[in-house]
């Protein structure tokens, strides 16, 4: 078990080896990733990420769920009110899903996932839950059918494979305008 004291320490580690003094609210990047839970697919690592470069949400197999639209909103919202550290770039955002999730699992619980997508249990087929590569290309959709309004930005869709650690494109970069 990793303990506390053990992660004190490797904070400590941490603090003398990074900078992290002049990082802003807003991440430097204009990234926003949104991925699993699962500790085998840490964003970050996977996709060499620097602290302060990206906001990442994690949740349960990385869905665009109603909940995740509200963080995004809430998220936006601090963003605004830090604008002043904001780069004047378009935003990324990237939908990263994996082989292997967990989520395949839950399949076998319907009104459990239905609950969490926050649809009725007859439309889980629309979600694709045992399938991350058309779980991405329906999350990208949903945030197609969802954003409106700000600057603009672009989306994209990766998948993981947790055996070889390399991502695919499921989704190339697809500029979603305000206008």
């Amino acid at each position: 078990m990793t303990d506390l004291a053990d992660l004190v320490t490797r904070n400590r580690a941490f603090a003398t080896r990074s900078t992290i003094g002049g990082l802003r609210m807003n991440p430097w990047g204009n990234l926003m990733v949104i991925g699993c839970v699962d500790p085998r697919v840490d964003p970050s690592h996977v996709l060499g990420l620097a602290l302060g470069e990206a906001a990442v949400i994690r949740n349960v197999g990385g869905r665009v769920t109603p909940n995740t639209l509200s963080t995004m909103s809430l998220l936006g919202q601090v963003g605004e009110a830090n604008a002043d550290g904001r780069p004047a770039d378009d935003w990324n955002l990237v939908i990263l899903h994996h082989t292997d999730c967990g989520m395949t699992d839950l399949a076998a619980f319907p009104e459990l996932l239905a609950r969490y997508f926050q649809i009725p249990a007859h439309q889980l087929e629309l979600k694709a839950v045992s399938d991350p590569f058309k779980s991405v290309q329906v999350d990208v959709d949903v945030i197609r059918s969802q954003i409106s309004g700000g600057s603009d930005f672009y989306v994209s869709g990766l998948v993981y494979d947790v055996v070889t650690g390399q991502v695919a494109t499921v989704v190339e970069p697809t500029l979603l305008s305000s206008a």
